[in-house]
């Protein structure tokens, strides 16, 4: 049994470099055999995972030894921080490795919404030249809301505000005259507002027991009918299914979902909807922010087991 443990598929330089000289076990599909992992871990001092691993009280008992669970993202939702803590093991994670990435995607996913990019090129490929068909929206000066206006929300409302749209957003820790939102000339409104004066809401929330299927059905009947929802947070922060049955009854004009309440997702009607994009929770992985990933993750777990102090520590 190895002193470090690696569930998921993390690869990159340094984890090489770690791999060569510290005693590291490397497992991309460790996490779905719950049972070995519990035996695994047993000796383990570090535990590096992504999203999948389920690091809860009962795998964290299961290591009398861990000093460090290092996650390499920037979500914690499937770690269990508290009781972490409780038991004197450090919790690292990445929180500004991955940002940029995030909102280059949203941005990336507005353009195809407001263009209707995947339905044209598929026009195309099956022999089409429908342009007028194809006629989409402008970014500029449309109303831009933000659901979350953290790290990720704010540069992705830098690049929105670029484009020429206007910023709005909902967010219970930001002040009214936050100097991001001065900066672009930004307001704060209430979520009931931003659902109706936005003509694109995009998600950046993170997951809690609080924002939980915070966004129900009834939200999205709020929307104007010609608005696009865009989720690059967590797929639990949305009732899917509400969601669903509002894009049917054309509450709003389309969605892009980047993530899911269940990954991999069962089947769904979204996958019919030609108003609807879907990728696999990739916002994360471009190969400059799976870089400065892995880099961070490896780095802490370096110290942590050198008897030094982790640089990206979360404190619960």
């Amino acid at each position: 049994m190895s002193d470090i443990l690696v569930t998921e598929n993390i690869q990159g330089a340094s984890m090489n470099r770690l791999m060569n000289d510290l005693d590291v076990e490397l497992d991309a599909y460790l996490w779905q055999n719950v049972n070995l992992l519990q035996k695994k871990i047993q000796n383990a001092k570090a535990l590096i995972v992504r999203n999948q691993t389920q690091v809860n009280r009962e795998l964290i008992d299961a290591a009398p030894h861990l000093k460090i669970i290092a996650r390499a993202g920037v979500g914690l939702d499937n770690v269990d921080t508290h009781y972490a803590h409780e038991k004197g093991i450090i919790v690292c994670y990445t929180p500004d490795a991955n940002s940029l990435s995030v909102a280059e995607l949203t941005i990336g996913l507005m353009l195809a919404l407001l263009r209707k990019i995947p339905e044209a090129r598929q026009d195309t490929l099956t022999g089409g030249w429908n342009r007028v068909k194809f006629t989409g929206s402008e970014l500029y000066g449309k109303t831009f809301g933000l659901i979350g206006m953290g790290r990720i929300g704010t540069l992705t409302a830098t690049r929105a505000h670029a484009f020429g749209m206007k910023i709005i957003a909902a967010d219970p820790y930001l002040a009214f005259d936050a100097p991001q939102l001065k900066q672009m000339n930004g307001k704060l409104v209430s979520q009931d507002e931003l659902l109706s004066q936005a003509d694109v809401i995009s998600c950046h929330s993170p997951l809690t027991p609080h924002t939980k299927r915070l966004l129900t059905y009834q939200h999205f009947c709020r929307m104007k009918p010609t608005a696009f929802f865009i989720n690059t947070s967590r797929g639990e922060v949305i009732d899917e299914k509400g969601l669903t049955q509002a894009l049917l009854e054309h509450k709003l004009a389309g969605a892009a979902l980047d993530v899911r309440e269940t990954e991999p997702p069962k089947h769904s009607p979204l996958n019919q909807m030609e108003n609807v994009i879907l990728t696999p929770h990739i916002a994360a992985f471009t190969l400059e922010a799976q870089d400065r990933v892995v880099d961070s993750v490896c780095e802490d777990v370096r110290l942590v087991l050198s008897g030094k102090k982790a640089i990206n520590v979360f404190e619960p």
